[in-house]
């Protein structure tokens, strides 16, 4: 979700990261614009598909993935490169990502993040990812390192 902490996660653990954000920046000149999201997301995963082509050892997916059919590229392409797919999970209530978001320079209409919230489902290793993290608390497995909540806002 907006709010959650992942982008916050991502910069205290020095994680390299792709982010949706980052690239509708960079094409568009602006971040919250969603016309052309299926070359944003294109893009991402063609950029994925490069830092893995160069073996590079970790790659952060910085975007809003609620779903396993949203999930289920990266795990492909990581399936593809022989490379590890991990989710961190970040269980965190509506209520405090609508806080958060208030407090943003960038606000996401609340009516989106409750749509956001509703089809929200938890990533599971069933999906194919190696390891499922909760970034909240401990790990969804054994090999996971344990992860470091992010309280400021993504």
């Amino acid at each position: 979700m907006p709010g959650s902490g992942k982008s916050t996660y991502a910069a205290r653990h020095g994680l390299p990261v792709l982010s949706s954000d980052s690239i509708r920046g960079l094409l568009l000149d602006d971040v919250t614009d969603q016309s052309i999201n299926r070359r944003i997301f294109a893009e991402l995963r063609r950029l994925l598909r490069l830092r893995l082509e160069l073996r590079r050892p970790v790659t952060c997916i910085d975007a809003t993935n609620l779903t396993s059919a949203e999930r289920r590229p990266y795990i492909r392409i990581a399936q593809m490169y022989g490379a590890d797919a991990e989710a961190v999970f970040f269980d965190v209530p509506a209520a405090v990502c609508k806080r958060r978001n208030s407090g943003r320079s960038r606000v996401v209409p609340e009516d989106v993040l409750d749509r956001m919230a509703a089809r929200l489902h938890r990533p599971a290793l069933e999906e194919g990812f190696t390891r499922v993290t909760d970034a909240n608390s401990a790990p969804a497995t054994d090999a996971a390192p344990e992860a470091t909540p992010g309280p400021e806002p993504a």
